[in-house]
């Protein structure tokens, strides 16, 4: 990635401008035996669908708080980057009463009514299937983010010094994102293009986030993201390493 890169935003554009057509984000969840492959070109037009729906549709502005209620999964990686293009601050699993809107899985949807803003729900089925009825007083993500544009400009200039992220209580700048996941890199045994990480942790905390996502994005690597893997034997874990390419491991 370029050294001039500032927001995780700027990473995921370089990474559009080297390799358009490399796998980017592999998703298993070993519940439901789903497995998503998204592209660096893929994964860019599903965060610019989403920043022009959090943009335009939900009048997000910079500084905006946005709640992600939501596990490690591709949506969940598709909305902070998303966040990260229109400069709301992303707060992990933070406290809807406080956000100005909150984006939920189906399993955080009452924690996720205390939010007098926005409210956005993934039903994070399958294939991206919809909720069968949408929930009241949500909109359904997946009905939204279709009909919205596959470009995206932000209406102004995010910066790099203005808080981005909020995880586990800690507070992080665009800036510091990137500064944090490059620094991580070597630990995790990336080492560039070419590198597979594959990753179990959840998204509750800094190590989760990095070895899920800004990590390998901010290297040139890719990610094999698994929900779910205590469902998986350790002969099939295995396998899954071996078929996949995989050149690293974050397990716990």
């Amino acid at each position: 990635m370029n050294a001039t890169d500032r927001t995780s935003a700027d990473l995921l554009r370089s990474a559009l401008a080297a390799d358009p057509a490399r796998p980017l984000v592999t998703f298993y969840d070993d519940a439901t035996g789903e497995r998503v492959e998204l592209s660096v070109a893929t994964f860019a037009n599903w965060v610019a669908k989403t920043a022009n729906l959090l943009q335009g549709d939900l009048a997000a502005e910079p500084g905006d708080r946005v709640a992600l209620l939501l596990p490690a999964h591709w949506q969940t990686a598709v909305w902070l980057l998303a966040c990260a293009s229109v400069g709301v601050v992303a707060d992990v699993g933070g406290d809807a009463g406080a956000a100005d809107m909150v984006v939920s899985g189906p399993d955080a949807l009452d924690a996720a009514r205390a939010c007098s803003g926005e409210r956005v729900a993934l039903a994070l089925r399958p294939l991206g299937g919809r909720f069968p009825q949408t929930p009241d007083g949500f909109l359904d993500y997946t009905v939204e983010v279709p009909s919205q544009g596959d470009r995206f400009q932000p209406y102004a200039p995010v910066a790099p010094e203005e808080p981005a992220l909020i995880v586990a209580g800690a507070e992080y700048t665009a800036a510091e994102v990137v500064e944090r996941a490059r620094g991580d890199a070597p630990d995790l045994g990336l080492t560039g293009p070419g590198s597979r990480l594959l990753s179990a942790l959840p998204y509750d905390t800094w190590e989760g986030l990095s070895a899920g996502l800004y990590a390998p994005l901010a290297t040139g690597a890719s990610v094999v993201l698994c929900r779910h893997v205590e469902q998986l034997g350790e002969d099939s874990l295995a396998k899954r390493i071996e078929s996949e390419r995989v050149t690293t491991t974050a397990l716990r």
